[in-house]
């Protein structure tokens, strides 16, 4: 296993869900992760972000980590759900809310 490999694999592990992106929440630097993270701050719930653009080690091994060729990534109690794609369509039929309602995600306080 790589050193990136073990970095994803610990922020993965640690954290109940995890956006790969380009960029921060704040500041995401593509549309697609601009979505992800509209998408995520639409269902109300906690999650780390990994600005790939830092660290080009991350930004490669995450490709390979997951076998999926883009970013953003989402990841769920360690699981690869998807890409932006993925989400806005499963956000959209309510799949998404689901998993995280189903893995029982912390919600946003306020």
């Amino acid at each position: 296993m790589s050193d990136a490999d073990t970095r994803i694999a610990s922020v993965v592990g640690e954290n109940d869900v995890v956006l790969f992106m380009k960029g921060t929440p704040l500041f995401p630097q593509c549309g697609f992760s601009s979505r992800a993270v509209a998408i995520l701050d639409h269902c109300g719930v906690q999650y780390e972000s990994v600005d790939v653009l830092q660290d080009m080690e991350i930004r490669q091994g995450i490709k390979t980590y997951s076998e999926w060729p883009t970013i953003p990534q989402l990841y769920v109690k360690g699981e690869f759900v998807g890409g932006s794609d993925i989400m806005m369509e499963m956000f959209e039929a309510g799949e998404l809310q689901q998993m995280l309602d189903d893995n029982k995600v912390a919600k946003i306080e306020g």
